[in-house]
């Protein structure tokens, strides 16, 4: 509809008034009312422009506090999971599985490792005190703040990017998530490899001292022992081990984005329907309003999770600190594989998985449910 400018066009004595510097009032020339869009001073053209650089920053910012919050609340879960996922906790577990040697079914082995979860749980508290619970969590927090800044603020504006320039505009491509998804996590785990190489180290450097009755004492004193005895003994390079793994799971991270804004567009669209067919909310309409994404973000984790885990064996064997004479047991992504399968077969390349989704699937749904939170508060668009 056409529309020419209200100062131009209204009576004598009634001037226009603005809410936006850029937002003249507009009367149709058909009609002579004035557009309601323009009542509320939104621009009427290049309305879907992109929020400006400024804004980039929201991004970060509501990534590290969503992920720093998950992190915290789900340490014990954290250390559960490294432990079930090394090799030497799944030779102590070796015996209870002897038990098992006749085929289960997914219910049985969901069970086992429940059973088996719930026992390193004990052993632990028992035999390292409550704080064991948390090691590791001051080099988790210092990994996970810029890991989740980093990738979160590499997904947000890489979205944007690619939709403005490769893709119309359009931001709902699942090309477009899988695309922002890649780039955001070859980033982060670029970026942040070392951090998570010492995160593993510590929570495998369990109390020697209580296992052997005093003859063995702890490898590692702090994080800084640590960087310091790794540079010395493996070199630079050994801070970047288990990064082929960390680049297979790639794939999970980006699995995971793409999945959780589909059910997002999923969640739009529902609402979309209750608008337009006028009927009022159910209790079950306003529970979906409120844990619409909360859901989504947890379900699209739990399913990337399953389908990617053995590269999270992978990576922690890849990462674990060398044997007796020197020598890593574990030298490449294809030869862990082949080894854990061959000594350990299939439960050993999902070891630890129940820990991990306890923890990673109600992390995911905290962490994304405070991003959207803080982007709206912010008035950036997700």
């Amino acid at each position: 509809m056409a529309s020419i400018s209200a100062a131009r066009s209204l009576p004598a004595g009634h001037q226009p008034t603005t809410t936006h510097d850029h937002a003249p009032l507009t009367q149709s020339r058909e009609t002579g009312d004035v557009n309601p869009e323009s009542i509320q001073g939104e621009p009427i053209v290049n309305r879907d422009k992109a929020a400006p650089i400024s804004k980039t920053w929201a991004h970060m910012v509501a990534g590290g506090i969503g992920g720093m919050t998950a992190a915290t609340l789900t340490a014990p879960l954290d250390v559960l999971k490294t432990r079930l996922q090394s090799d030497f906790y799944q030779a102590q577990l070796k015996a209870s599985r002897a038990a098992h040697t006749g085929h289960m079914n997914p219910l049985r082995t969901v069970a086992f490792h429940f059973r088996e979860t719930v026992s390193i749980l004990g052993t632990v508290y028992q035999q390292e005190g409550p704080r064991a619970l948390f090691k590791g969590l001051g080099p988790n927090l210092v990994g996970v703040i810029p890991a989740r800044s980093i990738n979160f603020f590499t997904y947000g504006n890489g979205k944007r990017l690619i939709s403005e320039h490769l893709a119309k505009g359009d931001s709902d491509s699942a090309w477009v998530h899988l695309s922002a998804g890649a780039i955001a996590g070859i980033v982060t785990s670029t970026a942040t490899n070392p951090i998570w190489m010492v995160k593993t180290r510590l929570q495998l450097d369990k109390n020697m001292a209580i296992e052997s009755g005093g003859v063995t004492k702890r490898r590692y004193k702090n994080s800084i022992d640590c960087i310091r005895q790794v540079v010395r003994d493996e070199g630079i390079r050994g801070l970047y081990k288990g990064m082929s793994a960390s680049y297979l799971g790639v794939v999970e991270s980006t699995m995971h984005w793409m999945l959780y804004e589909q059910i997002k567009q999923a969640l739009a669209r529902r609402e979309e329907r209750i608008v337009r067919s006028g009927r009022p909310k159910t209790w079950w309409d306003h529970t979906v309003d409120w844990t619409g994404k909360f859901g989504a973000a947890g379900f699209a984790k739990f399913v990337a999770a399953v389908l990617t885990y053995p590269h999270e064996v992978a990576r922690t064997r890849l990462r674990q600190a060398p044997l007796a004479d020197g020598r890593p047991k574990y030298t490449g992504l294809v030869q862990c594989f082949k080894l854990v399968w061959k000594e350990e077969g299939m439960l050993g390349l999902y070891g630890g998985m129940t820990p991990h989704l306890l923890r990673t699937v109600p992390s995911a749904a905290i962490m994304f449910g405070m991003y959207e939170g803080i982007l709206r508060l912010l008035g950036t668009k997700a």
